[in-house]
């Protein structure tokens, strides 16, 4: 397995991808990290760089609605490092509620930024990608993206299944070349995103989250449920639940 040793992780200041960080510092990858709050930024390097001193990290705000921006911060990580091995594409929100209550905007929000900003970052990945012939581009779904969910879910599910789609197409479009596409769906994962939930089921801690996350990155496949207990066998589950059912989980 070919390893990756620079890797650029967006949405990288809080939750999942801070998690992500962590664990990739500990195994010397060096970093390029980026998200909207610099500050988190700044004090994550710090971290990274007490937890295993031999890594390099290099940090810029991003906002990946301001898509120019995104092609630009992509291009001056690429310029910094060299090269850039890996692309993890993690910015995202989980803002929203039922449809036609009021509430487009927030629903507007989540659809710009998890889907149009994920184009955005795809594109940018994949031309540095195909320039150099090599590259690991990873999109992270979620289990949700197996079916649709109402309320606080349903422009949030719409949207991964747009992502998990959409890293389908990219796979395919580069069979048979040096760049691999992997497309990762966390289960229920305590992050920022969903803090305020109190009752879901199987949810696990960010770190434990997380180490599955980067072991499944690590392993390169298309697609990959994690944890991979429970939701390897019950991804498959979820897609012939009753409506009535998935009503009830959400």
């Amino acid at each position: 397995m070919t390893v990756r040793k620079t890797i650029l992780i967006t949405g990288a200041s809080s939750g999942l991808g801070r998690g992500m960080a962590l664990e990739f510092a500990k195994m010397g990858r060096d970093l390029a990290l980026c998200a909207r709050r610099i500050d988190r930024l700044e004090a994550l390097k710090r971290e990274l760089e007490q937890l295993n001193p031999s890594i390099g990290v290099s940090i810029k705000s991003l906002d990946v609605t301001e898509h120019q921006q995104v092609f630009d911060v992509f291009d001056e990580f690429n310029q910094e490092l060299g090269s850039i091995d890996r692309v993890i594409i993690n910015a995202g929100m989980g803002k929203g509620a039922s449809i036609g209550t009021g509430h487009f905007e927030a629903n507007k929000q989540t659809a710009e930024t998890n889907f149009i900003g994920l184009l955005a970052q795809a594109e940018a990945a994949m031309l540095i990608f195909r320039k150099q012939n090599s590259g690991h581009l990873v999109t992270i779904s979620s289990v949700s993206a197996v079916r649709g969910f109402r309320r606080a879910m349903t422009v949030y599910a719409a949207t991964k299944a747009a992502v998990t789609s959409l890293s389908e197409g990219i796979r395919i479009d580069v069979m048979h070349t040096p760049i691999s596409v992997s497309c990762i769906h966390p289960g229920f994962i305590r992050s920022e995103i969903n803090e305020q939930v109190e009752k879901v089921p199987f949810i696990v801690d960010t770190d434990v989250g997380c180490r599955a996350m980067v072991k499944a990155i690590e392993a390169e496949k298309a697609n990959s449920f994690v944890p991979s207990w429970p939701w390897s066998l019950l991804h498959w589950v979820l897609r012939v639940l009753p409506d009535a059912w998935l009503r009830k989980m959400s």
